[in-house]
């Protein structure tokens, strides 16, 4: 059973938030500054598989996650007229170091990643560099504001 979230250090919330919100917000006022003074661009914002789910014991994550989504929304709506496109992608469970070194430690948790994942296989960073290119790209002009679940089918469920 994965460890409570009541019983979670308020320093951790913190300096989760500070990464993972905060992080976004400040690459953001830095990049809109930019933007503005040109009259276009897009962003895109790195949310997470959290941020469209709940997990038991993963509350702070999640909730700056989610966070992210909101702030992507919002200044989406705010820019748009402007000529500046804001998404941001949801990555699911890749094939990273950080991933292999957990998977390591917990020998049964590999089974139950792909148990959860309907393509039946963890994703290929290349495959989050190209949905990030897309929405770059004048192929999602039309794409304003949008949380791209980029997770094997996860969310599908």
């Amino acid at each position: 059973m994965p460890p409570s979230d009541a019983d979670e250090p308020a320093e951790n919330f913190e300096k989760v938030t500070a990464v993972n919100l905060r992080g976004v917000w400040a690459c953001m006022k830095h990049e809109l500054s930019h933007m503005r003074k040109q009259g276009s661009g897009a962003i895109v914002n790195c949310s997470s598989l959290g941020g469209l789910v709940g997990l038991p014991g993963r509350a702070a994550y999640h909730a700056s996650k989610h966070g992210v989504i909101g702030l992507t929304r919002s200044a989406a709506l705010e820019y748009a007229p402007r000529g500046i496109r804001i998404n941001a992608i949801c990555p699911g469970t890749f094939d990273t170091p950080m991933v292999s070194a957990m998977l390591e430690k917990q020998a049964d948790a590999m089974r139950e990643i792909l148990r959860e994942q309907p393509i039946g296989r963890l994703g290929r960073v290349e495959e989050i560099a190209d949905a990030v290119l897309w929405l770059c790209s004048t192929g999602s002009t039309f794409v304003i504001g949008h949380a791209l679940a980029i997770d094997g089918g996860f969310t599908a469920h």
